[in-house]
């Protein structure tokens, strides 16, 4: 585990609202030099803590309107299953996220369709035709708050 300080857990917190602050932007923010605020930036990448950078896209602006959580059951186990599942849900470009779960289903999904009946288009054609799929249950978006990380 990283050793963290009060200063590299403000520099993480203000990454997590804006990824694309600067080091002379940070520096300002916790009375540090640009380049020292860029070495801490760069430690922290280098440890892992700071696992990359990404862009969150409005998936609303770009005409999906319609953001589905599927809880996936496998109706078969087994590493092969696992494996030819989650090579073929990761090719369907309406999946946003795939994660294995321990629960009452094996994997969550997030979709998004640009809206209920774009949904059940995907559901029915392409995530119900995958390889194992046994049970499926749907959680519709109503509302959703974006949180900092665990600092």
């Amino acid at each position: 585990m990283t050793e963290l300080d009060d200063i590299d857990r403000g520099i993480l917190q203000a990454l997590q609202a804006d990824g694309g602050l600067s080091a002379s932007e940070l520096g300002r923010r916790f009375d540090l030099s640009q380049p020292a605020a860029w070495r801490r930036v760069r430690r922290l990448q280098e440890e892992g803590v700071i696992a990359g950078q990404r862009v969150r896209l409005d998936a609303g602006k770009l005409g999906f309107g319609v953001t589905v959580f599927l809880g996936v059951k496998l109706a078969t186990k087994g590493r092969v299953s696992l494996e030819d599942f989650e090579r073929a849900v990761t090719a369907i470009r309406e999946v946003q996220t795939v994660e294995l779960v321990l629960g009452l289903y094996d994997y969550r999904l997030r979709v998004v369709a640009r809206d209920l009946a774009d949904f059940e288009r995907v559901l029915r054609r392409r995530i119900m035709t995958l390889p194992g799929v046994g049970n499926v249950e749907a959680n519709v978006l109503l509302s959703e708050e974006r949180r900092p990380g665990p600092l």
